[in-house]
């Protein structure tokens, strides 16, 4: 994709180019004809005199051009090749650094793992505590659970009497009605 669209490019600045000098030949045969230019009977010096008048007008037209268009595109080329190295740059950092965090995290549960054979090689036979003995150190589920919720909520209510949830176990107490009154039409005897 990038080839081709040099190639465009390159051909974009070849017709300016062309369209360029056809209008200032253009210029240079307007100016012959219209004889502000030197102008004379003989073919050849008028051939002569047209080629100077072309020359000089595509070397006028060239030197405006250098001094106040290329100056400017090339300090455009040159502001966007560093930003383009500055983002290049940026972008070489982020990946060394997302693969030395990779490392380490390997490495970390690399050492964990070891650790966790050593003490099952010096205890042969026992489950680590890693995997949640009771009262060792927490549990693999705990410790993602931890992760989870830094400060997980407690509760410390007390209640010690059953919540009533519309039946009735005690037979001392009368049912009510709808309206909320005492029902005796079931008493217990």
């Amino acid at each position: 994709m990038q080839q081709g669209s040099n190639t465009s490019e390159a051909e974009i600045r070849l017709m300016g180019l062309i369209l360029a000098q056809s209008a200032l030949v253009g210029l240079a045969i307007g100016l012959f004809d219209a004889k502000v230019w030197l102008y004379s009977e003989d073919a050849m010096l008028n051939g002569f005199t047209y080629a100077m008048a072309a020359f000089f007008v595509q070397g006028i037209a060239y030197y405006f051009f250098k001094m106040f268009f290329e100056q400017n595109m090339q300090e455009r080329v040159r502001i966007q090749n560093l930003e383009r190295e500055r983002q290049d740059r940026y972008r070489s950092m982020q990946y060394q650094f997302d693969n030395r965090r990779a490392d380490m995290e390997l490495r970390m549960q690399e050492a964990q793992l070891e650790a966790e054979l050593r003490w099952m090689e010096s205890n042969p036979g026992k489950m680590p505590p890693s995997w949640g003995v009771p009262g060792g150190a927490p549990s693999i589920i705990e410790r993602e659970e931890n992760k989870l919720i830094s400060n997980p909520p407690k509760h410390s209510a007390d209640i010690k009497a059953p919540v009533n949830l519309g039946v009735n176990t005690d037979e001392e107490e009368i049912p009510l009605k709808k309206d909320g009154t005492p029902d005796k039409r079931y008493k217990n005897d």
